[in-house]
């Protein structure tokens, strides 16, 4: 009895810690981060749920900044790998090499790669070739590397961020549906309004910020995990999600007559799977009790846009996929209205 007693108390303290986390984690960020609370936000809900994030954004955008910043606030080992068209596996999760024993002897030795790191930066990832691509979807998914035919588990917690760019935003090898999926959001970064700028021009051309506190450790990390997923939503809230998600999907009977029109590709089962999971995260960053209709509607666009592929129709009549998401929030009945 007094187990459960005690199990039931260091969870409601990391519950505790948790709503008091987004405040600290902000005004820490706030040293180095001018703005792009929305992209604060998300990212925070994706590493609170042990999700993996694609950002889009244009370059100069403090995206490797914000990224390392994180890493640093959470004492996390933090790696950044250039993805190129001559990036080959082995130069992401390690290879192996004739190495001296301690008694003489000669054999092969694994030599881990970058991706051996808690937080992991992928810049350009659409511009390193599908074989390359793989070898990070098998971390991404399985947490683990394969090599020599031996596995190898990644340390945890373990948090992919993968940048494009959209002015190349096909690249050389686009990222396949399968892997795109992988990604809980595509958080979009946008140039920050002037006043902003003005701020952040000032504050880097004058003296160097105050370095960053580390307010949190690995298995704070890892309890965030546990509670987020203990937090209770209501079979309405995740129908919802469900719906939303399927009514993006072209060519089934309840889909609304504007997807068949302008959507060649729907979202699937793990984008109503994340999009609740987020919902339970932004919950309880706000203090909340529980996960709402709101917090889904919040997250549909991070979590659908990189999900939902538009046709010919669609480009040809202007229409984009933040558009179409939100004719989606509009079709689908809201439970209780």
């Amino acid at each position: 009895m007094s187990s459960a007693v005690d199990s039931y108390e260091a969870q409601q303290q990391t519950v505790e810690q948790v709503r008091q986390a987004r405040d600290r984690i902000e005004a820490e960020l706030a040293k180095v981060i001018v703005g792009q609370k929305d992209v604060i936000g998300e990212l925070l809900i994706s590493l609170f749920s042990g999700g993996h994030c694609l950002i889009t954004g244009a370059p100069g955008l403090a995206k490797t900044l914000l990224v390392c910043s994180l890493a640093h606030i959470f004492d996390l080992k933090f790696q950044r790998i250039q993805f190129t068209p001559d990036l080959m596996p082995a130069d992401i999760t390690g290879t192996e090499i004739l190495a001296e024993r301690d008694d003489g002897s000669r054999g092969m030795q694994f030599v881990k790669g970058p991706i051996f790191a808690n937080v992991i930066l992928a810049d350009e990832i659409n511009r390193t070739p599908p074989k390359t691509q793989a070898a990070l979807l098998e971390a991404m998914q399985e947490h683990q590397v394969t090599t020599a035919g031996v596995s190898y588990p990644l340390d945890q917690p373990f948090f992919v961020l993968a940048t494009q760019n959209p002015i190349e935003m096909e690249g050389t090898y686009p990222l396949p549906e399968a892997q795109l999926d992988r990604f809980m959001f595509n958080v979009h970064i946008d140039y920050l309004p002037e006043n902003d700028e003005v701020a952040v021009v000032t504050q880097t051309t004058s003296t160097q910020p105050a370095p960053l506190d580390k307010l949190f450790g690995h298995q704070d990390v890892l309890n965030f995990h546990e509670v987020v997923r203990c937090v209770p939503v209501a079979e309405d809230v995740v129908r919802y999600a469900v719906r939303l998600a399927a009514a993006s999907r072209p060519g089934q009977p309840e889909t609304p007559g504007f997807v068949n029109d302008w959507v060649s590709w729907g979202a699937g089962l793990r984008a109503a799977q994340f999009m609740v999971l987020g919902a339970k995260a932004r919950a309880l960053l706000a203090g909340n009790v529980h996960a709402t209709v709101a917090d889904i509607q919040a997250l549909a666009h991070a979590t659908l846009r990189h999900r939902i592929m538009i046709g010919y129709r669609a480009e040809a009549e202007g229409i984009t996929v933040e558009q179409v998401i939100d004719r989606l929030l509009e079709a689908v009945p809201v439970p209780g209205t």
